[in-house]
């Protein structure tokens, strides 16, 4: 395991990736919300009566850096282009999580949360791999044995914070292993397999109580907006 700040060229690379990531979250935050308002020269994209939405333009952008790196394998300054246009079309795409996870047009609704938990558990594991975080390096120092346990020991720790519902910690914890450990250890969400499974109706109140308002919902609704009424 080993964390060497802003160590290698592929930390480099990591460092476009994200900032690319965070800048065209942000300015299609702003976009979307512009077009919500109707103010500003933006409106949404249709072809015929089909809506297109900013997720497809992401994907492509994925598929066209993913193929140029693996087809071209160009050095500098190809490769960081590459790695901008990565970036960009992961956030894109990300920004619409809800909407390819529900098979719906959830984007303003409450469903539509989850797009934004997924771009902050990308920008913060993106952030980790930028400072040099690389959970999963198998070093010469290291014997095989204690590297698989250790790698075991993290994963299964991620999988019951997963299982307690707290699934931005759970993938957070895979690059940081304390965050899985803090999740693990504490109350699990209400409505989760493990709480499902062994909580009594005492407990089951506790974790009600403890989760009735999550302490990322004030950055969610600065980010995202007002959510529609209406919906879950």
């Amino acid at each position: 395991m080993t964390v060497e700040l802003f160590a290698g060229a592929s930390t480099g690379l990591a460092l476009w990736v994200v900032a690319a990531f965070v800048v065209t979250f942000v300015v299609t935050r702003v976009v979307v919300r512009m077009i919500r308002a109707g103010r500003g020269p933006f409106r949404d994209t249709s072809v015929g009566d089909v809506h297109v939405h900013h997720h497809v333009y992401g994907i492509f952008l994925m598929l066209l850096s993913g193929a140029g790196e693996f087809v071209y394998r160009p050095g500098s300054p190809w490769v960081e282009v590459l790695a901008v246009v990565f970036g960009a079309g992961a956030a894109l795409t990300l920004d619409e999580f809800a909407l390819w996870l529900h098979l719906d047009d959830v984007y303003w609704a409450r469903e539509g949360r989850k797009s934004v938990d997924a771009v902050l558990v990308a920008a913060v594991i993106g952030a980790f791999l930028v400072l040099g975080a690389r959970p999963f390096d198998d070093t010469a120092d290291e014997g095989r044995m204690a590297f698989a346990v250790t790698v075991l020991a993290h994963l299964v720790l991620a999988g019951i914070a997963i299982f307690k519902g707290k699934i931005a910690s759970g993938l957070i914890g895979i690059v940081v292993p304390f965050v899985a450990v803090v999740a693990a250890v504490r109350l699990a969400r209400p409505g989760s397999p493990w709480a499902r499974a062994r909580y009594d109706a005492a407990r089951l109140a506790r974790a009600e109580t403890r989760f009735r308002r999550n302490r990322w919902d004030g950055v969610k609704d600065l980010l995202a907006g007002a959510p529609t009424e209406g919906r879950t």
